[in-house]
């Protein structure tokens, strides 16, 4: 596996190393908990101005005055995003409030949920983790176009190696195994910034389109699953492993926040903990080949397009 980004000494890279991000606006999608939460409030703590993308106005304004507390005089404001539902992602890009964008953090997602659809149909690992991103990201692109040295990050998983996406049943309609569809909407993730990363080189934009991965980070994207089918002992189960087992999400944040803000991080690159992918400083990460094959990238390129309905008509194919 080549080597996507510097390797970090042996104190290892930390929110202290993140640069000075005065007068930058990010989008943080998920804003309101976890790794999310942790994102959006180091990047308001380095000086940028941070939107918390979120779909509950509730948690978001949560986030919103804990992110204060925490870090006063931070520049953070909620934006209603529903990655569920494409006239919410409409919306939200309609009403975007900044003329710049140096940040697209596609943070938010869903795991191994009982079989599900979007407002749109789709099925809703699929539809929230890579077609709402997707189609997020060509609406706002214009704003990243016109921003000097913009970068877009997608959280993508370890478990992407669970499964390569099927292009002929994207919306995992013959049969549905929730950790597969979890896998392959990760691994659309990768392949969505792999062939994002080649337009953009194409087109000759500046734009550092790569992604991330937190190994095992204690947030409730475990237990939400079990929790939606009244499974408590195994929602138990899960909470303990979190809480033994798992790093916090402050320490699964740190890859997301490498991506997004150290120098010389590379296109299309996946960061994520250096210890076995599972914990430890930001480091290169395992990444399945099929993740970076053109001809797969293109493919599930055109059928977003498809599906969403959204065109990334400035970037060549």
């Amino acid at each position: 596996m080549p080597t996507l980004m510097p390797t970090p000494g042996t104190t290892g890279w930390s929110t202290r190393d993140i640069p000075d991000q005065s007068g930058r606006v990010a989008v943080v999608t998920g804003a309101n908990s976890g790794i999310g939460l942790v994102t959006a409030r180091e990047l308001a703590r380095r000086g940028a101005r941070v939107i918390l993308a979120c779909r509950s106005e509730t948690r978001g304004r949560e986030a919103e005055e804990l992110i204060r507390e925490e870090v006063p005089g931070a520049r953070v404001e909620f934006g209603p995003l529903d990655l569920a539902d494409l006239s919410s992602v409409r919306g939200f890009a309609a009403a975007y409030p900044a003329e710049r964008l140096d940040l697209l953090i596609n943070n938010a997602g869903v795991m191994a949920l009982p079989y599900g659809t979007t407002a749109d149909g789709f099925e809703t690992q699929f539809g929230v983790n890579h077609l709402g991103h997707f189609a997020l990201t060509g609406l706002l692109l214009p704003r990243l176009l016109d921003t000097p040295e913009a970068r877009v990050v997608s959280v993508s998983s370890g478990m992407h190696a669970v499964a390569n996406i099927d292009i002929r049943d994207l919306n995992s309609e013959r049969r549905y195994r929730r950790w597969v569809a979890y896998g392959r909407s990760k691994s659309a993730n990768l392949l969505f910034i792999h062939e994002l990363a080649r337009r953009l080189a194409t087109a000759g934009s500046d734009i550092v389109a790569a992604a991330a991965q937190p190994g095992y980070a204690a947030t409730n994207l475990q237990t939400a699953g079990v929790r939606l089918e009244g499974r408590r002992t195994a929602e138990r189960i899960v909470a303990l492993a979190n809480r033994i087992i798992a790093q916090p999400a402050e320490a699964g944040a740190l890859p997301t926040l490498y991506a997004a803000t150290a120098p010389g991080v590379r296109p299309d690159s996946f960061t994520g903990p250096r210890i076995q992918g599972w914990r430890g400083p930001p480091a290169p990460s395992f990444r399945a080949s099929w993740t970076l094959e053109d001809r797969a990238g293109k493919l599930l390129w055109a059928e977003s397009e498809r599906l969403t309905g959204v065109r990334y008509a400035s970037l060549p194919t």
